[in-house]
């Protein structure tokens, strides 16, 4: 049976093979064990959020990938702004020489940073602007998380408050753009 099957049996209740939440569970805590229980906690704290912000930042990256293909044509990349284009470009050729580093290295857009995308969407603002309120709305909400972003990618702790931001902002942005 594909995986694809099984999902939909499984979403419905059914069991099919191997349980792998527990394996995952198990293999996470042996991993977590030789750390302190406070370092754990927070690490598992963290994980859920960055998951979150992982899908919402890679959610942007599609729909700035959608939107200017569907109005720019296959050739919408060699019409990103040229400074943000050359970064992504040095940051891909990058990836390609350091060879014992695996995978995705062929998605421009992967290769920009998360600041970058607001000046993509804010300098194609013509094909955005039917979707996304406003250019202070979108600056606003991206500049928050990006300054989140940073702080979870650092390794750094959050603050509960600072969830509940990320949480709104990102919640905000699948309310207007959707998913």
């Amino acid at each position: 049976m594909f995986e694809a099957e099984a999902s939909v049996f499984q979403k419905a209740g059914i069991k099919i093979g191997a349980d792998q939440t527990e394996t995952e569970e198990r293999l996470l805590a042996e991993a977590l064990a030789a750390f302190p229980v406070n370092l754990r906690n927070n690490a598992l704290e963290m994980a859920r959020l960055y998951a979150v912000l992982f899908s919402f930042e890679n959610h942007v990256r599609e729909f700035i990938r959608q939107t200017l293909s569907e109005n720019e044509g296959v050739d919408w990349i060699d019409k990103l702004p040229q400074k943000v284009k050359q970064h992504a470009e040095t940051r891909q050729q990058t990836a390609h020489q350091d060879s014992w580093l695996e995978g995705e290295k062929t998605d421009l857009l992967g290769f920009l940073d998360f600041g970058h995308l607001a000046q993509v969407i804010l300098n194609k603002w013509e094909h955005f602007e039917s979707i996304i309120p406003s250019q202070h709305w979108l600056k606003q909400r991206m500049d928050e998380l990006e300054k989140s972003r940073n702080f979870i990618a650092h390794n750094r702790m959050l603050l509960p408050s600072e969830f509940q931001r990320m949480y709104m902002y990102i919640a905000d942005w699948n309310r207007v753009v959707g998913l």
